[in-house]
């Protein structure tokens, strides 16, 4: 859906033990700390939000022309098609995002040095002094895919496929009928500001939801950064939970959420001007 990089590191952060605040996390951190990992998301985010978000619409339309021969006639948006639609870009959001997801924790985790008093661990960055484990991306990536394998790429994917399908699902259709609820039956088509609001709306729904799976997620294309200490989704959950309770599952959702608003309005709101301008019209256009 799209990661802000300040937030998102501070976000990791917090997802791991030893952390119980953001205020701490930003006392951990260093300036540019906060902008760690940032060049390969920014590389790769227009890609993988035009892909998820095209999935979605013509999934939808399919769909929508496939129920009736003349969809105009028929009502502006149902529930099962916009269910399907959602579940679809979730399953495609995976296969996608999963890599570049994994290769950003892996670079945001470098800043974590104070990690090794907390877990007893030796971390491959001791010390601020050592040679980090990544020099970038591109090594990122060659590292994991010579050591752990192609499939190592897909770390912690079973996690990302449980928190994204039902994550788009409260992304998705929380906006089409938020926005259909905000613009009055007389105009054509949603207002800007109302996809605006609809969209900062359905972000901080849809990332606040999908906060205890995200958290596992997190830990699991984190682990083997330091050591491997999860033998897959399940056992991931049952560790954190029987060290940290049930609290460890929303680790980090008053970020998730914040964030989830100002990302999402932004994101809505350009692709609904991108698709008028492409269009050379005024109507505003649901996804």
């Amino acid at each position: 859906i799209g990661h802000p990089t300040r937030c998102s590191v501070l976000r990791r952060l917090l997802l791991a033990p030893g952390v119980s605040s953001p205020l701490e996390c930003v006392l951990c951190l260093h300036v540019f700390g906060f902008f760690k990992g940032m060049s390969f998301p920014l590389a790769s985010i227009a890609v993988y939000n035009s892909v998820v978000f095209g999935v979605f619409s013509n999934t939808q339309r399919f769909l929508s022309h496939h129920r009736c021969q003349e969809p105009e006639a028929g009502p502006p948006h149902v529930l099962s098609d916009l269910l399907l639609a959602s579940m679809v870009a979730g399953v495609v959001s995976v296969g996608l995002g999963a890599p570049v997801d994994l290769i950003k924790i892996r670079l945001q985790m470098q800043t974590q040095p104070f990690q090794e008093a907390n877990l007893s661990l030796k971390p491959r960055v001791a010390a601020l002094g050592e040679q980090p484990a990544y020099q970038g991306p591109v090594h990122c990536f060659a590292t994991i895919v010579r050591t752990e394998g192609l499939a190592g790429l897909y770390r912690g994917a079973s996690a990302m496929l449980l928190r994204d399908v039902p994550g788009y699902c409260l992304y998705f259709i929380p906006y089409v009928f938020l926005s259909d609820w905000i613009t009055p039956e007389a105009c054509a088509g949603p207002s800007p500001c109302a996809v605006w609001l609809a969209g900062g709306m359905a972000g901080a729904i849809s990332w606040g939801t999908a906060t205890p799976m995200d958290v596992m997620k997190s830990r699991l294309q984190a682990d083997g950064v330091y050591v491997n200490k999860y033998r897959g989704v399940l056992d991931c959950i049952s560790q954190s939970y029987q060290k940290e309770g049930l609290k460890v599952f929303f680790r980090g959702i008053t970020v998730s959420a914040v964030r989830g608003f100002p990302m999402s309005a932004a994101m809505f709101l350009g692709y609904e001007l991108s698709l008028q301008a492409i269009r050379g019209d005024h109507v505003g256009t649901s996804p």
